[in-house]
């Protein structure tokens, strides 16, 4: 893999640095993923939200019942009705979360070099002595001079509400450690982290697997994040367990990657996974603070040549107090993009932070400005080179399309697909302008009803960088003759221009599949 990293289109103009940005109904082609809570379930805040340019709900199940998601999931689905904006749903599981537990939720004052005694023992009150997890297996785990971290929401990096503890001694199944700093711990949980060291514990849990099969299939999700990811098998094991509950079987699987053994078997993991998120929360703890760019931009490398959605984390985290980001968060937001991500996922920012709308808003004119200048030249040769020949059928349309796209100037792509494979692919090229891809429902039956598909194609298309679903009416069939086809590439059109992305006389690359052929076309609209 090659260092040279940096895309960039050579020189930048500086008149261009000064020109104010415009928002578009595409705010950005990279996507925001919104983790829902607190400051951001009623209808008012959700609709701002998808207006800001959310595409993706994150329901993190470490924390609130299934009955408290649900209301805030129905606001959603009201927002988007309201909004017209397609929103697609993921459900993110706790998985072996090691949690230390504060019934009286009383803040919990630990000083520099003063001892505290990690217990099993639920019973115990927490204190600046004493703090009780949910896991037996930790004096088994770790031995004299490990790292432990102790932090609200997956460790804040904040030195003052998160603390650094080293183990001093095991003594039955507690651990004594010192406190590397002072902080105050506040909340009912806080995340427990043992830095670089093996929790035999289930990947998902029993709880996991309870709010899957309920929640999950009664709101058939788009997209389940498979926490503390560690195997390709498990990956495997997750998919069965979808296959087995009927309407989950299309659930894509985002693999999270969140600790140093999630990292050593990334490349299988990626082999099994639909998708990847990038957990910079805790692997920033468990890898050197020097390593973690490095691996960002390995692991974006490789999902963007193997053509699978990459999301990255913990981008913004001071917004979830104020109203602008830190430079050094703009720079990485912007290189975030650069190195290949789709995806932004905000977590505490639209979870609990005082201005969720605003934060998802900032976060997509940052994109937008990296999308400019990203290299799309340099990107596409790295990417046809790493395909290499020969090529599939539909690499080779896919790759023509974004070409020709990039030649002509054109304003848009519009790529009909049924499975939204092929959309997927011309996205993989990373074409500078966006993608509508239209998904034309397949009929199903099952001997007792007609039953069209597609809703999921679309929704699951709202995580990659540049495509933009729309379903079509399934009056008109994918595979037909082309006068039908003129007809739903009309509603596309139609589509565009209503979004502000077609104008007149503008060209338009149009790829489709007519009987056993793929076609790619170049439209010029005349009015």
């Amino acid at each position: 893999m090659h260092s040279s990293h940096l895309l960039l289109e050579e020189p930048i103009r500086m008149a261009s640095i000064l020109e104010p940005s415009k928002s578009s109904f595409f705010p950005a082609l990279t996507k925001i993923v919104g983790t829902l809570g607190p400051k951001s379930r009623s209808v008012e805040t959700l609709s701002g939200c998808l207006k800001s340019g959310m595409s993706v709900a994150r329901f993190d199940f470490s924390w609130g019942d299934a009955e408290y998601h649900q209301e805030t999931l129905d606001n959603l689905k009201i927002a988007v009705k309201s909004t017209k904006k397609l929103c697609a749903v993921m459900l993110d599981t706790v998985g072996p979360e090691l949690q230390v537990i504060n019934k009286s939720e009383k803040p919990i004052s630990l000083k520099a070099d003063g001892l505290v005694t990690l217990t099993p023992n639920q019973d115990q009150e927490a204190s600046s002595e004493v703090l009780p997890i949910n896991f037996d297996g930790l004096a088994k785990a770790v031995k004299k001079g490990d790292t432990i971290f102790v932090g609200q929401y997956l460790f804040t990096g904040s030195e003052t509400t998160s603390v650094w503890l080293e183990v001093d001694e095991i003594k039955g199944d507690d651990v004594i450690c010192l406190s590397r700093n002072a902080a105050t711990l506040a909340g009912a949980l806080f995340t427990l982290h043992a830095s670089q060291v093996h929790i035999g514990l289930p990947t998902l849990t029993e709880k996991d697997k309870e709010v899957i099969s309920t929640w999950g299939v009664q709101n058939k999700i788009d997209f389940l994040s498979l926490s503390y990811c560690r195997h390709a098998e498990d990956v495997r094991q997750t998919r069965e367990m979808l296959k087995k509950l009927g309407d989950l079987s299309q659930t894509q699987i985002f693999a999270k990657i969140e600790n140093v053994e999630g990292l050593t078997h990334f490349d299988e993991i990626l082999q099994e996974a639909d998708g990847i998120i990038l957990s910079r929360g805790n692997l920033g703890i468990d890898l050197p603070p020097e390593k973690v760019f490095l691996f960002q931009k390995a692991a974006l490398y490789k999902c963007n040549m193997a053509g699978k959605p990459a999301v990255l984390t913990r981008v913004v985290d001071s917004m979830t107090d104020n109203l602008r980001p830190t430079r050094a968060e703009a720079t990485d937001v912007a290189n975030a993009v650069l190195d290949g991500s789709d995806a932004i996922l905000l977590g505490a920012e639209t979870l609990r932070g005082l201005y969720p709308v605003e934060t998802i808003s900032i976060v997509g004119k940052i994109c937008a400005e990296a999308e400019k200048v990203f290299n799309q030249d340099l990107y596409f040769k790295k990417t046809v080179k790493y395909v290499g020949e020969p090529m599939t059928h539909l690499e080779s349309i896919a790759s023509s399309a974004v070409r020709a796209a990039i030649k002509v100037k054109a304003s848009v792509i519009i790529c009909f697909t049924s499975s939204g494979r092929a959309a997927r692919l011309i996205a993989k090229y990373r074409p500078t302008m966006p993608v509508i891809s239209v998904v034309i429902p397949r009929v199903k039956t099952n001997q007792l009803k007609w039953s069209f598909s597609g809703a999921f194609e679309a929704r699951q298309s709202l995580i990659v960088r540049g495509l933009f679903p729309m379903l079509a009416d399934p009056r008109h069939p994918a595979e037909s003759t082309s006068a039908t086809n003129e007809s739903v590439l009309k509603v596309a059109l139609d589509h565009g221009k209503q979004a502000g992305v077609i104008k007149s006389h503008d060209r338009v690359v149009v790829c489709q599949k007519v009987g056993d052929a793929s076609v790619v076309k170049i439209i010029e609209l005349e009015d």
